[in-house]
């Protein structure tokens, strides 16, 4: 069986999702391959997943013109209205910043996977334009009209665009021969969530530890609050070992203060993450451009990836959009100009989280004070903070 459309994206994921929403807005005839999987037992609907997204202005916007915002379970989102930073040792250096400060109404929002997931895959079912195909892909070829997709059963998917979203280890990238640059940053994120004694208020709490990595607690709604603590491998092992209720004795020196004591959300669950930096050398190929985590994969202190992604999805339906009467989906112009606009976002974002990761991960005492004097600085110039919320928050302020 061979199908024909204007754009094939290849990934199950969250942004290869609203990509499809969004090119089949357009009026485009779009395909979505998602790999095939054995049917597994699904969490039961009060779980919270251990799996979280801090959602900035441009995603939240991006989700709202596709119609997926409003349909998102509302009861199990949270707003950060404020984010403190805080350094290590005797002299800490700390920063925050907060959405009054920054003029918004909020600064983020913090979405489970499941959710954002389950909303998505609604919205699909009412996508007339979109077909959801299921099976493993074998080989792509381009030619002069499209790009072809051969399926291990023998189908063909072809068309005019085809879209990588399938992850940092991105089949449609290695198929495309573009290389990339790989550093391990030595460090698993343990993801799990916690109540907490007091009130969080909003605020999302950051550490900076060089000898236990970068400890995260994020706001999740009624008092509780989500575990992402980038810990160093050796780190990593003893605390998947550990109990849950270790886990929060652990976490007590760093939470406490202002959240009180944590006990562990039921049912326990805890997972783990690789953590490390992928700069592919090209996000795009004749006919093809990756989005997401096919085209940069970063370190999660700045808890921008995602977000990183949704920008993609964005300049890349916009290109789509204004590409010109007679030009098709996967036009070589259209392409570099999508190459060209994401550039400079991506290699902030990676240069910036690769920085600070840097930074934060040494125990050298000279730069333990520059940087703690640093949060202090940054904290006291108005604005430069101000430039920083912007970033974060995906707009200009």
């Amino acid at each position: 069986m061979h199908t024909q459309t204007d754009i094939c994206i290849v990934g199950d994921g969250a942004i290869g999702k609203v990509a499809a929403l969004g090119f089949a807005q357009a009026g485009l005839k779009v395909t979505l391959l998602r790999p095939t999987r054995a049917a597994g037992a699904k969490p039961a609907s009060d779980e919270w997943d251990v799996r979280v997204y801090a959602v900035n202005h441009t995603a939240h916007a991006l989700l709202s013109s596709v119609k997926v915002w409003d349909a998102l379970d509302m009861s199990r989102v949270a707003p950060v209205d404020a984010m403190a930073v805080e350094g290590d040792g005797a002299a800490a250096g700390k920063l925050l910043f907060d959405a009054y400060g920054a003029r918004v109404g909020t600064l983020a929002w913090i979405v489970e996977d499941s959710n954002l997931n389950q909303a998505l895959d609604a919205a699909l079912k009412f996508a007339s334009n979109v077909q959801i195909v299921s099976g493993r892909a074998m080989a792509i070829a381009t030619d002069e009209k499209a790009a072809h997709v051969t399926l291990e059963d023998g189908n063909t998917l072809s068309a005019e665009l085809l879209v990588g979203a399938d992850g940092g280890q991105s089949w449609v990238r290695a198929q495309c021969e573009i290389g990339f640059d790989y550093r391990a940053y030595g460090q698993r994120a343990i993801v799990t969530n916690f109540h907490c004694e007091k009130s969080h208020h909003g605020v999302a709490h950051q550490w900076f530890s060089a000898q236990e990595g970068i400890v995260a607690l994020l706001p999740l709604p009624d008092n509780r609050v989500s575990l992402v603590w980038s810990a160093p491998d050796a780190l990593a092992d003893t605390l998947l070992t550990e109990s849950m209720d270790a886990l929060a004795q652990r976490l007590a020196a760093y939470a406490q203060p202002a959240l009180g004591k944590l006990r562990p959300l039921q049912p326990e669950v805890v997972k783990s993450f690789p953590l490390a930096l992928i700069r592919p050398h090209a996000i795009t190929a004749p006919r093809v451009a990756l989005i997401g985590d096919a085209a940069h994969v970063l370190h999660p202190l700045a808890g921008h990836g995602m977000n990183l992604g949704f920008g993609d999805v964005e300049s890349l339906l916009q290109l789509v959009a204004n590409r010109g009467e007679h030009r098709d989906c996967g036009d070589a112009r259209m392409l570099a100009r999508y190459a060209r606009s994401r550039k400079e976002d991506i290699l902030l974002m990676q240069f910036t989280t690769d920085v600070l990761a840097r930074l934060f991960g040494t125990d050298f005492e000279p730069v333990r004070l520059v940087r703690n004097l640093g949060l202090n600085l940054v904290n006291r110039l108005p604005v430069l903070k101000r430039t920083l919320i912007g970033h974060a928050l995906g707009k200009s302020l």
